[in-house]
């Protein structure tokens, strides 16, 4: 008896500590995430005022125009293969049921809330569309940084996570443009904003309705890109030749020094749009019409009802043979993409069709109270890995 009792204690102990463990790997990375949001929110307030909005709509626009680019064709190129292609197929299907899943909880959850008209579609596309890119190759990197992180080898570590985040990015970028586009189309009155009958009209639909559309809003199109899935299409193409894999991707390849200079320049990518997403936050949640209890509704939905689900639909995955075996940062990726707050392009849309007010509202609070959802859901997600 007491031996058993002897054993059963130092179990505990040791899952104790690994519990601690997990925890430490798991809320570091949200920490040096939260961090830098905040030094970028530090330069934007008005007592420094180092980056302004208009400093903050540059640097995107470096992000996504250079600095996201390189970052995907350097890490996705080294390493795809026509292999590997088949193998992680089940990448962008994920993406496609984390959108299916989340918008179905997203309509019940509206349902039962009953947003302010005309915010009912709005609501769905808070709630299912996460952000699969940006914010997971941010964890990703944070946590491969860590020489204790439970994937092994530091540079393994973001090579293999930053190729898998890549390789998916076009489907979500194709479902933004698309699903989430026709999801936000003005209401028939032509504006989001009902009460404002002072918003000029810039064009007739097919069916003559007018499109209201505020006039400051007119060049964002041309403001915001998405060089990076031509990237990611060229470094998929080019990482499964083998002509081009010893050209450009092998360490002693000839033009090996211009997919260097690309890593080199992808590096700076992280800490740039986390500082432009800090500084965005400094402008508060803003005039929001969606009330209190509609925005309580989406935070709540996105950041602790979306999880579980995903978290059910990748188990299954593996259980049914879909993912690659032994690959543990393949299933971590999976699950990131459905734990992630709402998607940061997805705002770009919004403000696009004329609700940007509103999504700016929702990415604040929604950001905010991710720090403590995505820290709690990583130590579970290490817990069941490891």
């Amino acid at each position: 008896m007491e031996r058993f009792l002897s054993a059963f204690v130092s179990e505990a102990q040791a899952g104790g500590q690994s519990l601690l463990v997990n925890i430490k790997i798991a809320v570091l990375p949200i920490a040096k995430v939260f961090t830098m949001c905040f030094l970028g929110f530090i330069l934007a307030s008005k007592y420094v005022n180092i980056l302004p909005a208009s400093g903050r709509r540059l640097l995107n626009r470096l992000v996504f125009s250079l600095l996201l680019p390189c970052l995907i064709f350097s890490q996705l190129g080294q390493s795809i293969t026509m292999e590997k292609i088949f193998q992680w197929w089940f990448i962008p299907a994920n993406i496609v049921l984390t959108a299916i899943s989340g918008s179905l909880i997203g309509l019940i959850v509206a349902s039962i809330v009953r947003p302010p008209y005309p915010f009912f579609k709005f609501t769905i596309v808070q709630i299912g569309i996460g952000n699969i890119g940006n914010v997971p190759l941010v964890i990703i990197a944070a946590l491969c940084r860590d020489e204790s992180n439970p994937f092994g080898d530091s540079e393994k570590c973001s090579t293999c996570g930053i190729a898998y985040i890549s390789f998916g990015q076009w489907v979500g970028a194709i479902i933004i443009y698309t699903y989430v586009y026709a999801m936000l189309t003005p209401p028939p009155e032509g504006t989001f904003d009902i009460k404002d009958e002072s918003i000029p009209v810039k064009n007739l639909q097919k069916d003559h309705t007018p499109v209201l559309v505020p006039l400051l809003l007119q060049e964002i199109p041309s403001t915001y890109s998405d060089p990076s899935k031509r990237e990611e299409v060229l470094a998929m193409v080019m990482g499964v030749i083998p002509f081009f894999r010893r050209l450009i991707f092998t360490p002693d390849a000839p033009l090996f020094f211009f997919t260097d200079s690309c890593k080199i320049l992808g590096g700076a990518m992280i800490p740039c749009i986390l500082l432009a997403l800090g500084g965005n936050l400094v402008e508060g949640p803003g005039n929001s019409k969606l009330g209190l209890r509609t925005t309580v509704a989406i935070i709540f939905a996105r950041l602790f009802l979306v999880p579980p689900t995903g978290l059910g639909i990748v188990m299954l995955a593996d259980k049914l043979g879909f993912l690659p075996p032994d690959d543990k940062m393949f299933r971590f990726v999976l699950l990131l993409q459905h734990s992630m707050p709402t998607s940061i392009l997805s705002s770009t849309v919004a403000t696009l069709r004329g609700c940007g007010r509103e999504s700016a509202a929702i990415l604040f609070w929604v950001h905010i109270f991710a720090i403590i959802s995505m820290a709690g859901w990583l130590v579970l997600y290490l817990r069941i890995l490891f």
